[in-house]
């Protein structure tokens, strides 16, 4: 690759506000280990000033903003985004026991870490097995740390979350890595059909999701779904497992987070009578309750360690002991998986075993949340009406522009599952109401006050029944939101002077306001 595909800044030529925050770059074995605060997010944008959200790139190019997929462009001759495609970027190790190594993308994402199977192999003992992942996202480029040992520092500040630019330098460890930007694209497979099963999305983010569940259905390789809660990893598996040979076989379902670990064993393998207190017969398990079908073992990053290995056995040989028996038998069952963790961070912390791990990921399909597709959101309402049989009048004011707008401005934590229940509240309420600040529990608390304006003493109302990424992510949606109505009130509306006093690139500012469909 020609350096004008990926531009030709370099460090010494990259001028002093192009930093995060307005600050220089720092060369490799300068201050780019000097580590600042921690940031839960970090938010790395240009300091153009000029309000459209965009980000220059090493080579020229802008990265996507509107579309709220990662898989959107923009031409910088103003051309419309390309569906399924985004930025090339390469990556390459300019410090460190692998220095002069690079990587270039293929797809939307890269993981970088020790391990052998990650993207970008770093063969560095202070960098982890999973040390961090860059993934295109809405319009920009993300960076996440994975849990690792040592952390992951952006030009100087360690993150957990952040946005890359090109030219930034990623401090893993003893490792220093640049990442630069092309202006070429890579284009993602999408499929051509809106619907996969009970699934359905006109947005490119879930046409891919829909391309890598039809490849997965025409073989019985493992599958592991990634994806927040309420995003339909369920309806995925029962779809893979109609569209494939198996159909006529039984879908079995284990909720490995509902079952004590003590009665998991049982329920996966089976037992035999007297096996233990209680088990007064003997018990089919599910793997052999499945046999000629699919096995879906959901919520799988809550199986206890203990279990693990004996669960990465009946995998690999592809045969079970029940508990009490000494007898393996054979089992011919295809296995599904779904998590809403990250289960890479896991195997970093020990909490999942990395054989398992890859033993499950055979593929991996991430089923992406609503937010990252609102295109989809009138379908989604037309069919949540469908399904809950709405009177005409009724629904009439749910298919309003107006309300349709105020729902791709809502965060949606719970995703599909929380936007059904608000649209039965709803019809329920007869009034057309918009998703609550705070909305994200099945039963719609929120402690938010109506204009965002003021505490009123009150905090957020929490689900402790909830996983806690989605409660996590929905107490910071609720802050934003409130934070930034309170900032624009205070300076009347004035972004250019809210921004200032915030200390806000003002485009991240605009991004901010239109996630939220905040109105400056």
């Amino acid at each position: 690759m020609t350096s004008s595909t990926f531009g030709p800044l370099s460090l010494l030529q990259r001028p002093a506000g192009d930093g995060p925050a307005g600050q220089p770059v720092h060369e490799p074995g300068a201050q780019a280990g000097r580590r600042g605060r921690v940031l839960l997010v970090a938010s790395v944008s240009s300091s153009d000033g000029d309000g459209d959200g965009s980000s220059s790139g090493g080579g020229g190019g802008e990265l996507a903003r509107g579309g709220a997929v990662s898989t959107r462009v923009t031409h910088d001759d103003g051309r419309p985004a390309v569906p399924g495609a985004v930025r090339r970027f390469r990556l390459e190790i300019v410090e460190g026991p692998a220095r002069g190594a690079a990587w270039q993308s293929t797809g939307d994402r890269c993981a970088i870490g020790s391990h052998h199977r990650s993207d970008l192999i770093v063969d560095d003992p202070t960098v982890s097995r999973f040390h961090c992942e860059i993934a295109i996202d809405t319009d920009r480029v993300r960076v996440r740390d994975l849990g690792s040992r040592n952390g992951t520092v952006l030009d100087g500040v360690e993150v957990r979350d952040a946005v890359l630019r090109a030219g930034s330098l990623l401090r893993l460890g003893r490792t220093v890595i640049r990442f630069e930007l092309g202006t070429e694209l890579n284009r993602l497979p999408l499929s051509a059909e809106s619907s996969f099963g009970s699934l359905r999305g006109e947005s490119p983010a879930m046409r891919a999701a829909f391309e890598m569940l039809a490849r997965a259905a025409e073989s019985d390789a493992t599958v592991l779904l990634e994806g927040e809660t309420g995003t339909g990893k369920s309806q995925a598996a029962l779809s893979v497992h109609r569209r494939s040979a198996r159909a006529e076989g039984p879908f079995v379902i284990v909720d490995c987070g509902a079952i004590l670990g003590n009665l998991l064993e049982s329920e996966l393998f089976g037992h035999e009578k007297g096996a233990f207190t209680g088990a007064t017969e003997r018990r089919i398990g599910a793997f052999e309750e499945a046999a000629g079908g699919t096995l879906f073992l959901d919520e799988i990053g809550e199986l206890p360690l203990d279990l693990q290995p004996k669960l990465l056995r009946a995998l690999e040989a592809r045969e079970v002991r029940r508990v009490g028996s000494n007898a393996h038998r054979a089992v011919d069952v295809r296995v599904i998986a779904a998590t809403n963790r990250d289960l890479r961070a896991d195997v970093n912390a020990g909490r999942f075993r990395a054989d398992l791990y890859f033993r499950l990921a055979v593929v991996t399909i991430a089923m992406p949340p609503l937010r990252r597709r609102p295109e989809d959101l009138p379908a989604l309402v037309e069919e949540i009406l469908a399904q809950l049989r709405a009177p005409a009048e009724a629904a009439a004011p749910l298919r309003a522009p107006a309300f349709l707008a105020q729902l791709r401005g809502a965060a949606w934590p719970g995703n599909v599952r929380e936007l059904r229940n608000h649209i039965e509240r709803c019809l329920i309420l007869r009034t057309a109401e918009p998703a609550p600040a705070g909305e994200g529990a099945p039963g719609g608390e929120s402690a938010s006050a109506p204009g965002g304006g003021s505490e009123g003493g009150a905090g957020l109302a929490v689900d402790p029944t909830a996983p806690y990424a989605s409660e996590r992510e929905r107490a910071i949606a609720d802050f934003e939101r409130r934070y930034f109505r309170a900032l624009l009130a205070l300076h009347d509306g004035k972004v250019a002077r809210a921004a200032a006093a915030a200390g806000i690139d003002r485009a991240y500012f605009y991004r901010v306001l239109r996630r939220h469909g905040i109105q400056p």
